[in-house]
């Protein structure tokens, strides 16, 4: 794909993002389409929010699950970059109108305290380079309309990143097994899923030594300081104004989110 096609595609679902009005799928208009056009116009629509004023804070591991890479025909991951704009502090409201169609997912960030850049990176490499795992909420957002992605079309979105919130409760990744941790998440006070670590890639740690290793192989390191969202381990919640949601991770506590 040429590269004014490129920036069109990138223009377009930054447009959406601010607008609040999704655009129809790219896989339709542009049946060609590769994974390497869709990443480079997932980094065309980021230039734009950097270019509005914010700053690049971490990535996120997305399709970590088997059921979401049946559902899109894939084998593998994908990621997106999350920015100053995406987070909110634990507590504070989220406006659902503030997106277009979100849905909320739990899982644990990691939040690095050195440099991590593949390939060759480990699981042990990875808890050697983190210096606390985090629970959280991904409030997860399409640009595109109702939700009718390929996988292209939701890497070209940022791999549907919405906004995100990160818990209180901090611990060492060296202190818990996270392929074994349980998670339970709430939803207006009723259990909406139960589930293990093992889920993402057989443990998050495992999720974040292959982003590492992808990354690396583009000449992208992850950096000291930056926030990594390592899968959801919980199926994809759509909310509303009013709606509460809570879950909490086995040996490291829990997180909230409210929308109003």
């Amino acid at each position: 794909m040429d590269l004014t096609k490129i920036e069109q595609y990138g223009d377009e679902l930054y447009n959406a993002l601010i607008t609040r009005k999704a655009v129809a799928p790219l896989t339709d208009r542009e049946p060609d389409i590769t994974i390497e056009d869709a990443y480079r116009i997932q980094l065309r629509m980021i230039q734009r929010r950097v270019d509005a004023g914010e700053t690049i804070i971490g990535k996120k591991i997305g399709v970590t699950s088997k059921v979401v890479m049946d559902m899109l025909k894939v084998n593998q991951p994908d990621f997106g970059q999350m920015t100053s704009g995406m987070v909110f502090s634990e507590g504070e409201a989220i406006r659902a109108d503030s997106m277009i169609a979100p849905r909320a997912e739990a899982e644990v960030a990691f939040i690095l305290k050195r440099d991590l850049e593949g390939p060759g990176v480990t699981p042990a490499d990875v808890l050697r380079a983190t210096e606390c795992v985090v629970p959280c909420f991904e409030i997860v957002d399409s640009r595109i309309q109702d939700w009718k992605i390929k996988i292209q079309d939701t890497v070209a979105d940022n791999a549907s990143c919405g906004v995100l919130t990160l818990g209180g409760v901090r611990r060492s990744p060296r202190d818990l097994d996270l392929a074994l941790a349980g998670m339970v998440l709430e939803k207006n006070g009723e259990i909406i899923s139960t589930s293990t670590g093992a889920a993402v890639q057989g443990s998050p740690v495992n999720a974040v030594a292959w982003l590492a290793n992808t990354l690396g192989r583009l000449g992208i390191g992850l950096k000291a300081g930056e926030v990594i969202l390592s899968g959801s381990q919980s199926p994809l919640v759509p909310v509303k104004a009013g709606d509460y949601l809570a879950c909490a991770v086995g040996g490291l506590g829990g997180t909230s989110v409210r929308f109003i």
